[in-house]
């Protein structure tokens, strides 16, 4: 079973990078898109969550604590990127005013330094929920798992773009 979602996953993830935002014909991308960014990020991390069992050589037994606290983890991460986003965003708008307001500029960096310290905190403890259900090794895998995941992504979206490119010349 594993095996058949794995499959569908790895063919999926790209194959709606790849469709996102693209029209029949290559044009412009669409207003609609068909998959959006967060349904393709919940496909990636379902596919993190069956490649992090595997890897880490998870049992069953600790599998439920372990997803739950992954899941914690992602959620945290999410969060906080969000609202980052949005902060930068904020700051940007500001920035680009013809006659700036400082005042403003200088909250929404306080509310930046304040997000990270925060967001800091929230992570370190989902990762010390993590290594409660985790050995020594396991938490060693689990960290270079993660760096292996975020690469893996990036390529996926890399190519999916190269594809989005080229599609678009032809």
């Amino acid at each position: 079973m594993k095996t058949v979602v794995l499959f569908a996953l790895c063919a999926l993830v790209p194959a709606a990078v790849f469709a996102q935002g693209q029209p029949p014909g290559g044009g412009a991308p669409l207003e609609q898109p068909g998959v959006s960014p967060a349904e393709i990020q919940r496909m990636f991390d379902a596919y993190a969550l069956l490649q992090a069992q595997d890897q880490l050589k998870i049992s069953d037994e600790h599998y439920p604590q372990f997803l739950s606290r992954f899941k914690a983890l992602q959620d945290a991460r999410r969060k906080a990127l969000q609202e980052r986003t949005r902060i930068i965003q904020d700051l940007r708008r500001l920035a680009s005013d013809a006659q700036p307001d400082e005042t403003q500029i200088k909250d929404r960096l306080k509310a930046l330094q304040e997000l990270e310290a925060r967001s800091g905190v929230e992570v370190r403890k989902a990762y010390d929920g993590i290594d409660q259900v985790l050995d020594v090794g396991q938490q060693a895998k689990f960290r270079v798992f993660e760096e292996m995941m975020e690469r893996r992504k990036l390529e996926l979206v890399t190519r999916a773009r190269q594809a989005n490119r080229l599609k678009g010349r032809l």
